[in-house]
């Protein structure tokens, strides 16, 4: 089997594109990958088109070898050149699987469990004011997940003032009182605050029991969040900035996080990702991949999560299921009560309808729209 073409596909998600990388082989047999980079999808196209020479008349078993003679000979190793490398590595899997009519789980270990365990993101995306998100965690609640994740402080900026982590606290204590006790919140920060801020963040919304405090200051400084989690009684979770397994040594080895979040089209693809899964397992450290692309990395996740040890809840963004619905030839494996069955078809098991993906084409959206505008909420525009 050779590879004979690399094709990519750009789809407008709403708020953000999403791009799709095909594989295709001189037997029939295609895969599916995705390269999403938020904000920089066209440059990360660009990159698989560029990287795809490598691959054509290549063996697409050989996965380990190709990524790595990729990985090696890239003198820059940029987020965008490991995520393009991830979406067509993503592709690889899939190959592989179908030729073996098998799902891509049983080949990296085998079912680990049974159910793959949930958490729903972008619930509150529609909120305009602090008392529609009561109602709207009631909602996802509804459609069966008990673990819930939002961004309560947004915007804000490093130096986060107090009556806006007053605001915060209250959007917290609201969204716990409407759910009650037994739902799980995740709290995301966004890599937004300082060591000090975040810290007396974490405090302050302690008393509602969140399930994890997510990527509590900037990525750059490994030793700000060590800080952050050797004050706080919360676990931390970060990672999903990380590139490649040799990306999380440091968060590791100095005690940084309890939960890694790894983007398998950020970390290079499904191998890395294990690869990190596996050096997290042995400081007890657990992993919840990030997820906020389409129903490719979605797939993928599942299959990394089925079969790792270490694995703890899977991102998922539900109010993208018609999106879903409209460019997959099959229905998508959506979660039940707040977990995803395994997947049974070979392969990711999942097959993008291109004429669909064509009616959709990208659309440029200005990083700073997609969310309320600080210079907007500090006064400064009008």
């Amino acid at each position: 089997m050779k590879i004979t073409a690399i094709k990519t596909f750009l789809f407008n998600a709403n708020f953000r594109n999403w791009l799709f990388v095909k594989v295709e082989t001189d037997v029939g047999i295609h895969g599916w990958g995705e390269a999403t980079v938020e904000g920089y999808e066209l440059v990360s196209e660009a990159a698989v088109q560029t990287m795809s020479q490598h691959f054509i008349g290549k063996d697409p078993h050989n996965i380990e070898l190709l990524w790595n003679t990729i990985y090696r000979d890239s003198y820059w190793r940029s987020l965008v050149i490991v995520s393009a490398l991830g979406g067509i590595e993503m592709a690889l899997w899939d190959i592989l699987g179908k030729s073996l009519n098998l799902p891509v789980y049983q080949l990296l270990g085998g079912a680990f469990r049974s159910k793959i365990q949930a958490y729903n993101n972008a619930w509150y995306f529609s909120a305009k004011k602090l008392e529609d998100y009561p109602k709207l965690a009631s909602e996802a609640v509804a459609l069966g997940f008990k673990h819930l994740k939002w961004d309560p402080f947004w915007p804000s900026d490093v130096f986060i003032e107090p009556e806006r982590i007053s605001q915060s606290k209250k959007c917290v204590q609201m969204v716990r009182e409407a759910v009650g006790p037994d739902v799980q919140l995740l709290i995301e920060c966004h890599g937004r605050f300082s060591p000090d801020r975040a810290i007396h963040i974490a405090r302050e919304i302690e008393e509602y029991k969140p399930y994890f405090f997510e990527e509590p200051v900037p990525p750059d400084n490994i030793d700000a969040l060590v800080r952050v989690a050797s004050s706080i009684k919360i676990p931390v979770a970060t990672g999903e900035r990380i590139c490649s397994h040799w990306g999380a040594r440091q968060i590791l080895e100095k005690n940084g996080a309890a939960i890694l979040q790894p983007d398998i089209i950020h970390m290079g693809g499904i191998l890395e990702t294990k690869k990190l899964a596996a050096m997290a397992y042995t400081y007890y450290v657990s992993i919840a991949p990030h997820n906020a692309s389409g129903p490719v990395l979605a797939a993928a996740c599942i299959h990394v999560d089925a079969s790792t040890p270490n694995f703890l809840i899977q991102e998922f963004f539900y109010p993208d299921k018609p999106l879903y619905d409209d460019i997959l030839k099959e229905p998508f494996f959506f979660p039940k009560d707040g977990f995803f069955d395994l997947p049974t078809r070979a392969g990711l098991g999942v097959d993008l309808d291109e004429k669909a993906l064509s009616k959709r084409p990208y659309k440029y959206y200005n990083l700073g729209s997609q969310f309320a505008s600080l210079e907007e909420f500090a006064g400064k525009k009008e």
